[in-house]
């Protein structure tokens, strides 16, 4: 199965800018939607964003929606998220994946073994 890394997270200060970044193996990536997923301790893993195949569609949650940008290149098969005007509520352990069995699902079928991003207070 696709195999994805993840990369770029680390620790901020509220206000502050993170850029992550996901790289994924096999041919089969520029024929799959990627979205990011978080979890916070104690919590359930919640959708953060996705984007489609050829990178005209993106779809985020409600409490990410204007501070953060998915985007892809498709030529180095990377997918990223940039973070901007972080919470300490954003604080989480962020996962890559791949392969949603059609736009609009979440149940992915190919994940990374997350980053941990920390937004001090």
């Amino acid at each position: 199965q696709v195999q994805l890394v993840e990369s770029g997270g680390g620790l901020v200060q509220a206000g502050g800018s993170l850029r992550l970044s996901c790289a994924a193996s096999g041919r089969t990536f520029s024929n799959s939607a990627m979205g990011w997923f978080r979890q916070a301790p104690g919590k359930e893993r919640e959708f953060v964003a996705a984007i489609s195949r050829g990178g005209g569609g993106r779809d985020y949650s409600d409490s990410v929606k204007g501070r953060f940008t998915i985007a892809r290149d498709n030529a180095k098969n990377t997918v990223s998220l940039q973070m901007s005007s972080l919470k300490p509520e954003d604080t989480a352990v962020y996962y890559c994946a791949a392969d949603p069995p059609f736009w609009g699902s979440r149940l992915f079928r190919s994940w990374g073994q997350g980053t941990q991003v920390t937004v001090s207070s």
